[in-house]
């Protein structure tokens, strides 16, 4: 059953494993493998080019994120490891804005860009396989909040088209 916000439930708190030690390197691995596997959902590294196709999302690729630009809005996803000895793996943030982004290291700076919504999320090992856990307790697979970040876009650009 789906709750209001479209969110999968996915069991209850103790079936998180949570070790209390620091991650292994094959957590860390893993961790890795899957933010690239989201990033890559959204802005893969080496795109398809199709002659004369025209896209409404401008997708651009960060070493620890990316960018979905539309005309009105965007998201960004970003990827921020924990130190390897840290106790953490990490936290990934997904954002979204009204108006233009700028990219890390552009000669062009977008002004008046402003976060509308923010996703803060962690990953844990929930029934053997890795979730995303939000700062509220829901948590995503990756294909769910791949998904939940591209209905994030859509709502962004459509209420840009309403202003």
């Amino acid at each position: 059953m789906n709750d209001e916000h479209l969110m999968i439930p996915m069991g209850s708190e103790d079936e998180i494993d949570e070790s209390g030690g620091p991650p292994t390197i094959k957590e860390r691995n893993a961790v890795q493998q899957e933010v690239g596997r989201l990033l890559d959902a959204f802005a893969p590294e080496r795109a398809a080019h199709r002659m004369g196709a025209k896209e409404d999302v401008e997708r651009h690729r960060t070493p620890r994120g990316c960018i979905l630009q539309a005309a009105n809005g965007a998201v960004t996803v970003s990827w921020f490891p924990d130190s390897a000895q840290g106790a953490e793996l990490g936290e990934l943030q997904v954002m979204a804005w009204r108006g233009t982004v700028s990219r890390p290291g552009s000669s062009q700076r977008a002004s008046g860009a402003q976060v509308v919504e923010e996703l803060v999320l962690r990953p844990v090992e929930k029934l053997g396989s890795l979730v995303w856990r939000a700062t509220d307790g829901t948590t995503y697979t990756t294909d769910r909040l791949v998904a939940h970040a591209s209905e994030m876009l859509e709502r962004r650009t459509k209420a840009a088209a309403g202003d």
